[in-house]
């Protein structure tokens, strides 16, 4: 009987806007997150302590820092809520009227294949939907997964934890593109051109998928240097120009018609991998984000 009268004691929406300030880490971000003004979030937050008797978020720089206590919130709070949603939800989601943001995590690899047809459907159908897209290593997306912070990632994972669920959106493989006039017309780069050359990488800290690279040359024996190290694919073909650099890259990644670049597939062989969506198990029954994850499939069958 204590810990109903307890329960009924706390103004649920609380544990809405804790959600929201543990997610954001911003006052004025939860406050737009939320539609609410930014003292009534502050106020909502001193509440929180008060009931909780605990800081829950310090300042810090660019924002708050949450306390221990509220990182151990953070996750049981986040699968508490989703519950609460879907039982008085149900699986119905209204993509026209919903105000809801998504938090999805991409290369801009991922992005360029992504974002130009999902956006106009985003913005053709579900008008009020907002898209937060992040960067970030294959590592770091998977715990912002796991975490909570993330509600979607596309990528290319070799391995995953159990609790995360996914699915391919399509398989690729790889080309390597190169200055056309450092190849006499009518040659092929061979193997032992290949690695007498120096290379571009496009990859985040932990490889990303130039990993697969490494390994099908590993597996021969064989290792490529790295001369140039970039975060991001939109510079790079331009950069290979006038220089006798090697970029082998994800063939969808590539433009048609990139003048003064020559395209050959790699002189060995390379799997082919698979992009997938991932996703937290507990969003299984959260229908926003299955109509998400099929406008993302839809957006990708139209590359």
């Amino acid at each position: 009987m204590h810990q109903t009268n307890s329960l009924r004691a706390v103004d649920l929406n609380l544990l809405v806007i804790l959600d929201a300030l543990l997610r954001e880490r911003h006052l004025s971000r939860a406050a737009g997150r939320l539609h609410m003004s930014q003292p009534a979030v502050s106020h909502a937050l001193a509440r929180l302590r008060h009931l909780l008797q605990d800081p829950l978020l310090l300042r810090g720089k660019g924002g708050f820092q949450p306390t221990a206590r509220a990182l151990a919130l953070a996750q049981p709070l986040a699968e508490a809520l989703q519950s609460v949603r879907s039982v008085l939800g149900g699986a119905v989601f209204d993509a026209g009227s919903s105000q809801r943001t998504f938090r999805v995590a991409m290369s801009d690899y991922g992005a360029a294949l992504v974002l130009p047809e999902l956006l106009q459907r985003l913005r053709r159908e579900a008008p009020g939907i907002d898209l937060a897209v992040s960067y970030a290593s294959r590592s770091a997306m998977l715990s912002g997964l796991q975490d909570g912070e993330l509600d979607l990632a596309l990528g290319v994972f070799a391995q995953r934890p159990a609790q995360l669920l996914s699915e391919t959106l399509f398989e690729e493989q790889f080309m390597c593109v190169f200055d056309a006039a450092m190849l006499a017309p009518g040659a092929q780069l061979t193997l032992d051109a290949y690695l007498a050359r120096p290379h571009m990488l496009v990859a985040s800290n932990d490889g990303g998928m130039a990993a697969e690279v490494d390994a099908a040359l590993a597996a021969l024996g064989k290792a490529r240097r790295i001369a140039v190290r970039l975060p991001h694919w939109t510079v790079a073909p331009a950069l290979l120009m006038g220089t006798d650099l090697v970029l082998t890259v994800a063939q969808r990644a590539l433009q048609p018609g990139m003048p003064g670049l020559a395209l050959q597939a790699p002189p060995f062989a390379i799997a082919p991998f698979a992009f997938e969506l991932v996703r937290h198990q507990r969003t299984e029954g959260d229908a926003g984000i299955a109509w998400l994850r099929t406008a993302i499939a839809g957006a990708v069958r139209q590359t």
